[in-house]
């Protein structure tokens, strides 16, 4: 954009990172890049895309500096440009919790529903794992497990975890977590495992924030 007033010009860019955001699918596309990273056939599986559809949102969010990428023989992997893109998706959510009423109305309808206990912090799985006293319990999929989690979790995906009921320690209190704080996977475990009589709460947000508050991480060789 070509201006005499650099203010403007910046207030320009700004928006065209508002733009990039102003998309469900590319919200979502960026919750999973904040697990590692992704080739657009894999992200756009995940998502429930077209890979054409997938590739174009890419470059839109590629093109205002949100996510970076690299080659990889024939292969483009996707991630995030660095951790500030997990702060900015961090305060929106925030905005949008105390703002719009509409955000408000589905976290009471859906999450609440499913855990209304007060989650986990960060500080309190950290010294509480340290002595053994709880289980922690990654539900995401085995692929975002390998590339990164939080010490000692034990991976059971979401759709295994009937199945894998007998790996889990029913005298040891769990604590779920997933890929951010309105993961669909961990209100669902926690749900489950209640109603099995598991005692299980879940972690106040996911693995990206975790690592982002620079917490101690393990990652599969």
């Amino acid at each position: 954009m070509s201006t005499g007033d650099p203010k403007q010009a910046l207030f320009a860019e700004f928006a065209s990172v508002a733009r990039a955001l102003g998309h469900p699918h590319r919200l979502e596309m960026l919750e999973h890049l904040a697990q590692g990273e992704r080739g657009v056939e894999a992200l756009s599986e995940r998502v429930g895309l077209s890979i054409a559809n997938g590739s174009q949102h890419l470059q839109q969010l590629r093109r205002t500096g949100l996510v970076a990428s690299r080659r990889d023989g024939k292969f483009v992997l996707y991630r995030l440009a660095d951790e500030t893109v997990l702060s900015l998706l961090y305060e929106l959510r925030q905005v949008a919790e105390r703002n719009v009423a509409e955000v408000d109305r589905i976290v009471r309808g859906y999450f609440a529903d499913r855990d209304s206990m007060e989650p986990v912090s960060r500080e309190e799985l950290l010294e509480r794992s340290r002595t053994g006293l709880v289980t922690v319990l990654d539900v995401r999929p085995e692929d975002e497990f390998a590339v990164g989690h939080l010490p000692g979790a034990v991976n059971i995906p979401l759709s295994e975890l009937e199945a894998r009921l007998a790996v889990l320690d029913p005298d040891h209190e769990i604590v779920a977590y997933c890929r951010s704080a309105y993961c669909v996977l961990s209100f669902e475990a926690v749900a489950e495992l209640r109603r099995r009589g598991f005692r299980v709460r879940r972690l106040e947000d996911g693995y990206p924030e975790w690592r982002a508050a620079g917490l101690p991480v393990e990652a599969n060789a």
